[in-house]
């Protein structure tokens, strides 16, 4: 049986290498983070430059973090930026591989299954690698890590605790070398899924390695974890089944609609419902523009830290599929109202539109209600979404996103919630928003 290659291709620092890329700074010399300097000196760095951690500046600090001695370009996020960069990544791994054998793990890190090409170029795996590798310096201006590794796992723990250590920056690994290498690599949750929980029940049993659960009791790790066992088992061993296409063949058996936001201050009762409503509001629009409709809507609201208690939950249901927003806003508000406690703060709130089906076309009317008046609210809704893609989502807004306390028209600018940037670039090579 012929024995797989997968690469793990990441890039190094990555919002910080664009950001040295755009104004010609060499990636792996400039003192870099990118963050909103809008925000407070608690706001969190999204990223910082390569070289900037060799200074002893930890990725993902507090603007407050950093000393004060060190001179600092600090680059406020571009969002739509970051996703041109990464469509241009993209095209390049297209140059050598078909879009079945690559799987786009996030927006900087990609698997590519390279056992069908072995025999067309020639040359070993690694070299293939740094082709790829130096492709994307010379096209895109991103530094490039890898992993190799003849299955998944084995690619990115090969990229995790053995490339940034390697001088071409390629770590490779197979089922022997990695239990030869890492079975005694500390701390544990260096390690791919292995959280800090994990690693606590694990301490449990005086196990602190990988090779340690690899030799360990069965028994005991299946009565301890269940079924997730044999994942940590097979891991500890470097073993993994799963490839590319079982990934791309997989699909889900149910599926939602979510919104989140961290509020950048502490929100009063009242200010928090007219957040629920905003996002309930943006949520039924984008189902719309979908074409999807769901029968239950579930909310979370978190307090802010200084409260010191477990934030609220609930859901409502309806008696239709309907993505209709003069029907959802109002249960969201009712039941905001119903979970949330009016003494306390908030400080995170989420909304989830649970198993969302295709409204196959067909706009479901509920006969109990005004006919002419749904048939209204839908044809309002299909026009917002027409003019909004012409225009812009804050092209066209309702009253309470004009309130004091309402987020949506700074998030109708935001990606990810952050900045989009204008999404342009100095590169001529970097596609433009509109092409991606």
């Amino acid at each position: 049986m012929e024995q797989r290659q997968y690469l793990c291709i990441d890039q190094k620092s990555f919002y910080a290498t664009v950001e040295c890329v755009e104004r010609g700074l060499d990636p792996m010399k400039a003192d870099l983070v990118v963050a909103d300097p809008e925000r407070s000196e608690n706001t969190i760095c999204l990223a910082v430059s390569s070289h900037l951690k060799t200074r002893g500046v930890k990725n993902r600090c507090r603007i407050k973090d950093i000393p004060s001695h060190m001179k600092v370009i600090v680059a406020p996020p571009r969002m739509q930026l970051y996703i041109n960069y990464a469509a241009a990544i993209y095209g390049v791994f297209l140059k050598y591989l078909a879009p079945e054998d690559i799987y786009v793990y996030s927006i900087d890190e990609s698997f590519l299954d390279v056992t069908p090409y072995m025999k067309m170029y020639g040359i070993p795996t690694r070299e293939l690698a740094q082709r790829i590798m130096q492709d994307v310096r010379d096209t895109v201006g991103t530094v490039c890590t890898c992993g190799i590794g003849t299955n998944l796992y084995l690619a990115k723990i090969a990229l995790d605790l053995m490339a940034k250590h390697s001088a071409d920056f390629i770590g490779e690994l197979d089922e022997k070398s990695y239990c030869e290498k890492l079975w005694e690599h500390r701390p544990i949750t260096d390690f791919w899924r292995v959280s800090t929980g994990t690693a606590a029940r694990l301490q449990k049993y005086g196990i602190t390695t990988m090779g340690g659960v690899a030799h360990f009791n069965e028994d005991c790790l299946y009565k301890c974890f269940g079924i997730d066992a044999e994942l940590l088992i097979d891991h500890a061993w470097g073993r993994e089944p799963t490839t590319i296409a079982d990934i791309k063949k997989y699909k889900s058996k149910s599926k939602s609609l979510s919104s989140g936001q961290t509020l950048m201050r502490d929100y009063k009762y009242e200010e928090g419902e007219l957040i629920a409503k905003e996002m309930m509001d943006q949520l039924c629009l984008d189902m719309a523009g979908k074409k999807l409709v769901t029968s239950s809507v579930s909310l979370y609201v978190g307090y802010s830290y200084t409260e010191g208690i477990p934030g609220a939950g609930g859901t409502a249901q309806f008696t239709r599929e309907t993505n209709a927003a003069a029907e959802m806003v109002p249960a969201i508000s009712m039941l905001y109202r119903r979970i949330v406690r009016p003494g306390y703060v908030i400080r995170r709130v989420c909304i989830c539109c649970n198993n969302v089906i295709s409204d196959q076309g067909v706009y479901q009317l509920n006969m109990f209600e005004d006919i002419s008046r749904q048939l209204k609210n839908k044809a309002i809704q299909e026009t917002v979404l027409e003019i909004r893609a012409k225009y812009g989502k804050n092209s066209i807004l309702k009253g309470m996103n004009y309130e004091k306390a309402a987020t949506g028209r700074e998030r109708n600018n935001q990606i990810g919630g952050h900045r989009s940037g204008t999404g342009e670039s100095a590169h001529a090579s970097i596609p433009k928003s509109e092409t991606v």
